[in-house]
């Protein structure tokens, strides 16, 4: 079966790359919806392909609302969220497709990408594995998990960095998409994700047999968190404290940092 592919994207230089590399990497068909919210592209950007549909939105509406705008029109049963400055494995639908179950969330293992040389950049290992600070419930790297489960091929996680997630839409719909009312437009949307695929008899996990490379900025990131949006973000999730069964979910992966 085939992929939508749906890329939020806020004035990201390396868009069209993103864009070329999934369309020469991906095996089976696949739909790609690039989202350009608040921008548009100069036309030696944009990639001309009958794969490619793009939305363009005037005025920014925000992450979650550009993924949750993107899905609505996607036509294939699979959907692939990755941001505007990734590189893939070859065949990374295949082995995706495979390994995602109806009620799954797979992330792949990652990577650090070098975006000028578009090659993975050598000396760091992946990232497979992530914790939840028990503060304000954001993603932390787990090195001692990594170390510990190295071996295990597709592993329960609770948390990832967000920049990539493979599931079926139909679970996608079915958890209610993300939820740009109560967390605002950006902050913990993987963690928002997880908590509901966990809470709702689904799985979240890394699939460590495909990979992606994500280049991580510094400065100058497409997306910002505006004023208030952080607090906003966390005073919600903290609610899910109060939720039984996310409290079996932190007793599933203790020892946790923080915990």
């Amino acid at each position: 079966m085939p992929t939508s592919v749906v890329i939020p994207s806020r004035n990201e230089p390396y868009l069209r790359k993103t864009i070329l590399d999934l369309l020469s990497n991906a095996k089976d068909e696949i739909e790609v919806i690039p989202v350009l919210d608040g921008y548009w592209e100069d036309i030696d950007k944009i990639v001309n392909d009958k794969r490619v549909t793009y939305i363009h939105f005037p005025t920014s509406k925000g992450m979650r609302n550009a993924i949750n705008s993107a899905i609505r029109i996607a036509k294939h049963p699979y959907i692939l969220k990755t941001d505007a400055h990734c590189m893939f494995d070859p065949g990374f639908d295949r082995v995706l497709k495979n390994d995602c179950k109806d009620n799954y969330i797979v992330v792949p293992r990652r990577y650090r990408l070098d975006p000028v040389k578009w090659e993975v950049t050598n000396g760091r290992p992946p990232v497979d594995y992530e914790y939840i600070d028990s503060l304000d419930l954001h993603g932390v790297r787990w090195e001692e998990k990594a170390v510990e489960r190295k071996d295990v091929m597709i592993d329960d996680i609770i948390s990832a960095q967000g920049s990539c997630w493979f599931m079926k839409k139909d679970f996608f719909n079915k958890l209610g998409g993300l939820d740009d009312v109560n967390y605002g437009t950006f902050f913990l949307e993987f963690q928002e994700l997880a908590f509901k695929a966990w809470t709702h008899g689904g799985r979240v996990v890394v699939d460590k047999n495909t990979w992606y490379a994500h280049y991580h900025k510094v400065k100058s990131r497409g997306y910002r968190l505006n004023d208030g949006e952080r607090e906003k973000a966390v005073k919600f999730m903290q609610g899910w404290r109060k939720n039984h069964k996310w409290r079996e979910v932190i007793k599933k992966f203790l020892p946790m940092p923080t915990w």
